[in-house]
């Protein structure tokens, strides 16, 4: 199910909007101040054409104080706009019933787009294994 929802996401918006990430990312990626944010805009880029069968995760070094201070540079100069944009398509999404699986992907990706910083977008099967091994110990 997973594939055909990446597949119709990728029709309508999703492959167009991970290229303005992606490419907004290597434009941030010409400065060396900038080589950061850009690798985290690329990032979002990849996690918004394929949301469908994947979640987002913290990342085992997540909570350093570099990557706080990064996500707070982020949240003031990016992450509030891109956050009211997926909001914003989310609500008008939920509107129809068609649209509610896709407003849940926009609902996921806001967390990504607020703190990039320390987050990853994995397989939910992936997720799932890691959980499962982090009980075990």
């Amino acid at each position: 199910m997973s594939l055909l929802g990446n597949i119709i996401w990728l029709i309508f918006g999703g492959f167009l909007s991970g290229m303005g990430y992606v490419l907004g990312g290597l434009s941030l990626c010409l400065t060396i101040v900038g080589i950061p944010f850009g690798i985290q805009s690329i990032k979002i880029g990849f996690a918004t054409m394929t949301p469908f069968g994947r979640e987002v995760v913290e990342a085992p070094t997540a909570n350093g104080t570099l990557e706080t201070i990064f996500n707070v540079i982020w949240i003031v100069l990016f992450g509030w706009g891109i956050a009211l944009s997926h909001i914003t398509h989310a609500a008008i999404l939920a509107l129809t019933i068609v649209g509610l699986p896709f407003a849940k992907q926009h609902i996921k990706l806001i967390n990504m787009a607020l703190f990039p910083f320390g987050r990853d977008f994995q397989a939910m099967d992936k997720v799932s294994t890691d959980i499962k091994s982090t009980n075990l110990a």
